[in-house]
């Protein structure tokens, strides 16, 4: 391994309860009444496909897709700002692969005006100096571009990166751009068993796993 590649909401920050309050509040205004399980099945999906998805379960007039979109990450921003908090583990990884000079990544489905709020919010922005966001990409999670373009940046082959995932989208993403993957769910469930490993936090990463990823020790 050359490179570590984390993702980021639901992994490094807790911010699907966010995500889900948010959407909660926004698309009730076009009519559409979102459950916590609604929002749970799109986790990992980017802002711009699920209001995509709800338009074509239920198409609206009066706003436009964009404006959805635009008032769901404004309303995130807001409640990242007043109660984010970050997942388990967070700091203790990052002093694990720092010790051990590994490069370090952020690869994310959200904008970078999210990843930016996220990070400043949790004194982490420092910590990455490599950051790419899906926005930029034509297909978002599952599909492999975002973690190949976070390689490209970091100047190193997919193969030699780990990668950190908390939903599927993520790790069958990381898993396409022939990437080792950690997966951390939040639930867990049988669909992640195509990760390499399955962790219930980041704290449950240990110095046995590296080796075995590292090459060091038998897989």
């Amino acid at each position: 391994m050359k490179a570590i590649i984390f993702d980021m909401d639901g992994l490094l920050i807790d911010s699907e309860p966010h995500w889900h309050e948010a959407q909660m509040r926004v698309f009730p205004t076009v009519g559409i009444h979102l459950t916590v399980k609604d929002c749970q099945d799109t986790t990992g999906v980017r802002i711009d496909d699920v209001v995509r998805l709800r338009y074509e379960q239920k198409p609206w007039t009066g706003k436009s897709l964009e404006t959805v979109e635009r008032e769901i990450v404004d309303e995130l921003i807001v409640l990242m700002r007043e109660k984010l908090v970050e997942k388990p583990g967070v700091r203790e990884i990052l002093s694990f692969f720092e010790a051990k000079k590994m490069p370090l990544a952020v690869a994310s489905s959200s904008s970078y005006r999210i990843i930016d709020a996220a990070l400043e919010k949790m004194n982490l922005r420092d910590a990455f100096p490599i950051i790419h966001s899906a926005e930029v990409e034509k297909y978002a999670k599952p599909h492999p571009a975002v973690y190949i373009h976070t390689a490209e940046k970091m100047k190193v082959e997919p193969v030699d990166c780990l990668a950190f995932e908390d939903s599927l989208p993520g790790v069958i993403a990381a898993k396409a751009a022939r990437m080792k993957v950690v997966a951390i769910p939040e639930v867990a469930r049988p669909q992640f068993a195509v990760a390499d490993v399955q962790l219930g936090s980041l704290l449950e990463f240990t110095e046995e796993i590296w080796l075995k990823f590292s090459g060091q020790s038998k897989v």
